[in-house]
């Protein structure tokens, strides 16, 4: 009974919490954890260098930064156009 409590007092506490934050202020610190997952995301293909470990060819490689860089390219866009179904805040 006491975890539950304490469960619901937490999502009181965060619902009081984002009431009182402003839209610029929620953007901040939602952007800035996606951007920290994304740059651990990245070191983590980054250690897929190793070919001590790993074997790889460039057929390989061109498909993954194409991918990585068609995404980028797509939230770019979302940002310039707001109305875009492609991607949403």
């Amino acid at each position: 009974m006491l975890t539950n409590t304490f469960s619901v007092i937490i999502i009181v506490s965060k619902v009081i919490t984002m009431q009182k934050e402003s839209k610029e202020d929620r953007f901040k610190r939602v952007a800035e954890k996606r951007v920290q997952n994304i740059i651990k995301s990245i070191r983590g293909l980054s250690q897929l260098t190793n070919k001590k470990v790993y074997k790889w060819n460039i057929t390989q490689l061109t498909k993954i930064w194409n991918a990585v860089e068609a995404e980028v390219e797509l939230c770019k866009k979302s940002f310039e156009e707001p109305n875009s179904d492609v991607f949403k805040l």
